[in-house]
């Protein structure tokens, strides 16, 4: 008796032991898978290192030429004179410096070219953090989904079990038929293939969330919440229209680019003119016989002549590039209105639907099921209008957790087209 209670201890122990080392299963808020997903997605990182890249380029970009440093001798004796040989006799010594002098701006309007790009890099990455923000939000809300068609379908099962228990008992008492108790038993399949169904798509759903935030957190111990519902209350299409307008990142760096596109034509102009090249030198000349001649100084301005424009090609390039930068944003326009307007349509068709379900459809499938399951317990319907009754309900329950997943998706659509989350 005393091995038997020692051994019950030592497996309370080990059970106590194991249930203590498991890790208990963690729910993240939208917020808080945003701000995971913003610290360790790969790709928002290499594009944050694209920025940093850019700005160095405005470094090299405002840096000044070098001088020249120039050192010549000259006149050294490589043989005897008159019998005597001096080699440094006559030596002259020579030590200057030459300067390129940029005119017309040259170095400022390179540093603004490469400010251009790096704001048009910044709206980049904005944008693909918009894009990416839309694919996790998707991730989440198909993981939302899935929890909420489980839980349906769970559900489903547990009431069709309650079913089945007083079916059987009526089977006993002589009530039903044995046809009528395996029709019900066999209706189960369907019930338990849709749990199934529902669980893999749980973990398929948490798999491409915990992909997107690159997290290798086991599933088991991973899982989201939210509210899982929608809002009625739209406001008007020229609202998000607007918001649209004033933040699109996309739009923002089509605009950029044309502003650039002008920088780099004034930057083209601008090297078609000519630069001096400015040097001063010291000489020391030891063959001379006056002593006031042995040091003297000189200066040179030397201006390229240009007979040939060589920089025409690259204005004309420019200045085209502007025209096209241009045609590029109003595209850009056009499409930031189209995907503002279809957002919109969707959502409003989604609410459209969703309106009588909430209202009406809902409650109408149950009252249906379980004014029939009555009926037909009492003998007042058959069997087939029972299956039939349940097969609604179960539709019309499915129906509505996916239409409030399609109007959350369409709200993230939206989102997406109007640059921030303007539906929550």
């Amino acid at each position: 008796m005393s091995r038997f209670i020692r051994s019950a201890g030592i497996a309370a122990l080990l059970v106590s032991l194991f249930s203590t080392s498991t890790p208990a299963q963690k729910s993240f808020t939208w917020d808080e898978v945003k701000a995971r997903f913003e610290k360790n997605n790969p790709t928002l990182k290499a594009g944050e290192i694209g920025i940093g890249e850019s700005k160095a380029n405005e470094i090299s970009a405002f840096l000044r030429p070098n001088p020249t440093l120039n050192i010549l001798t000259d006149g050294t004796q490589i043989a005897p004179y008159k019998g005597v040989w001096q080699p440094f006799a006559g030596t002259e010594e020579q030590i200057g410096a030459s300067y390129l002098h940029e005119r017309r701006n040259k170095r400022e309007l390179r540093l603004e070219s490469a400010k251009g790009a790096t704001d048009i890099t910044v709206s980049g990455q904005a944008d693909l953090d918009r894009n990416m923000i839309f694919a996790l939000r998707g991730a989440f809300i198909g993981t939302l989904q899935a929890k909420a068609v489980l839980q349906v379908v769970k559900s489903n099962l547990e009431y069709w079990d309650k079913v089945l228990v007083i079916s059987r008992e009526r089977f006993n008492a002589g009530d039903i038929a044995q046809i009528d108790l395996d029709r019900l038993e066999l209706q189960r399949v369907q019930f338990e293939s849709d749990v199934q169904a529902a669980e893999v798509n749980l973990r398929t759903s948490k798999i491409a969330l915990l992909t997107l935030l690159n997290d290798r957190t086991p599933i088991d111990q991973f899982d989201v919440m939210g509210t899982y519902d929608f809002n009625e209350q739209l406001a008007p299409l020229d609202d998000f229209r607007k918001i649209a307008t004033d933040t699109r990142p996309d739009l923002k760096e089509a605009v950029q680019a044309v502003e650039k596109a002008k920088t780099d034509h004034k930057l083209a102009v601008a090297n078609g003119s000519t630069d001096p090249t400015l040097s001063a030198w010291y000489t020391h000349n030891a063959s001379f016989n006056s002593n006031y001649a042995h040091d003297t100084l000189g200066a040179s301005v030397n201006f390229p002549l240009r007979i040939f424009d060589r920089n025409q090609g690259e204005k004309l390039r420019t200045q085209l590039d502007i025209d096209r930068n241009q045609k590029l944003l109003d595209a850009a326009q056009a499409q930031v209105f189209s995907d503002v307007d279809s957002g919109y349509a969707t959502i409003n068709s989604n609410l459209i639907l969703l309106h009588p379900y909430k209202v009406k459809y809902l409650d109408q499938a149950v009252r249906v099921r379980e004014t029939v399951r009555f009926a037909w317990e009492h003998g007042g319907a058959s069997l087939l209008d029972f299956l039939n009754a349940e097969q609604d309900y179960r539709s019309v329950q499915l129906n509505y957790v996916n239409l409030v997943g399609s109007y959350l998706m369409a709200a993230a659509q939206l989102n997406l087209a109007v640059g921030r989350e303007a539906i929550q």
